[in-house]
């Protein structure tokens, strides 16, 4: 359900009331999470509060995202522990914030705001909506509530959210509020062209390489209709690039027409899988992903696994019957 107009008015006099406000997102933020930040810190700092945002370990931004106004972001180490009010954007689990997450709790007020299905840990506020096709959405909306201007750097923050959850407004949770708010967002002075090509249509060079071999080794199981893959360290090493700039490898990996589901296993540390899980909306990947203590949405979501390889697919493909 959408968040009723008590949450609404809440948060509003959370945000209101506080001076010192503090941003938050998930480790490894995408761009909705990194998005929803940027844009409520600059608006909080143009509304006259002393804001910063910030994400926990590690510290990295992608190079895909460089078009973005960055100059609130801080690192961790310079992230307040003294907040009047955090706010914590498209996640509300604590361990989803990693090391901000001490700062965090340790804030007057907590403000989450959401939309995905993993219910909360944190937060005296939730602006929760699994329907909203991304969290930007609801902030947008936070925004036009609080008042602020939606400046073009804010718009780009916000539109990047927008574009990159819905999928380049593919996904079924494209609406006409998504389109609308779109119309909105190029009216502050976005332009997709240059924001399009830095998030879809450039990639270091290395990224042929992993894409290659991670391609060339994938594996489909037709009787269930999985497609899975695995990038390796070594691959990420080998070709002289960061995790980071290989994000976009699941849009691959999910082609084959035989397969409803496609799972991409990244060995982030010797011993630690995180899985991408994508959809083509018959199956529900979220219950999925929330079976290893993930989350997400019906058609994309994401987990971690420490039972290995072979053990982390039989345990999709018996999740998938």
């Amino acid at each position: 359900m959408p968040p009723t107009e008590d949450v609404w008015e809440a948060a509003i006099a959370e945000i209101a009331a506080a001076n010192r406000i503090g941003v938050v997102g998930h480790v490894r933020p995408d761009g909705d999470a990194l998005g929803s930040m940027i844009a409520i810190a600059l608006g909080a700092r143009a509304a006259g509060k002393d804001a910063v945002a910030s994400f926990g370990l590690p510290f990295v931004v992608g190079s895909e995202f460089r078009f973005l106004d960055q100059s609130l972001l801080v690192p961790p180490s310079e992230f307040p522990d003294d907040l009047d009010l955090a706010i914590v954007c498209d996640t509300g689990v604590l361990n989803r914030i990693g090391s901000v997450g001490e700062a965090v709790t340790g804030a007057r007020r907590v403000v989450v705001i959401d939309h995905h299905i993993t219910p909360a840990t944190i937060g005296d506020v939730r602006v929760v909506d699994p329907e909203a096709a991304a969290t930007t959405q609801l902030v947008f909306e936070l925004l036009k509530r609080l008042g602020w201007e939606i400046t073009q750097p804010i718009a780009e923050a916000l539109y990047t959210g927008l574009v990159t959850d819905t999928g380049r407004f593919q996904y079924s949770s494209t609406s006409p509020e998504v389109h609308r708010m779109a119309a909105d967002l190029l009216a502050a002075g976005v332009e997709p062209a240059p924001i399009g090509q830095a998030l879809y249509e450039e990639a270091a060079f290395g990224y042929f390489a992993v894409a290659s071999r991670v391609l060339g080794e994938a594996q489909l199981d037709e009787e269930v209709g999985l497609v899975w893959a695995l990038l390796r360290r070594d691959d990420i090493v080998d070709a002289g690039i960061a995790w980071e700039d290989a994000e976009q490898l699941i849009d691959l990996v999910r082609l084959p027409r035989e397969a409803g589901v496609a799972c991409l296993l990244k060995e982030v540390q010797p011993g630690v899988l995180k899985g991408s899980l994508r959809s083509r909306g018959e199956i529900d990947v979220a219950k999925i992903a929330q079976a290893f203590g993930g989350g997400g949405h019906r058609n994309a979501s994401g987990f971690t696994s420490t039972i290995g390889v072979d053990a982390t697919i039989k345990r999709v493909v018996g999740l998938m019957a």
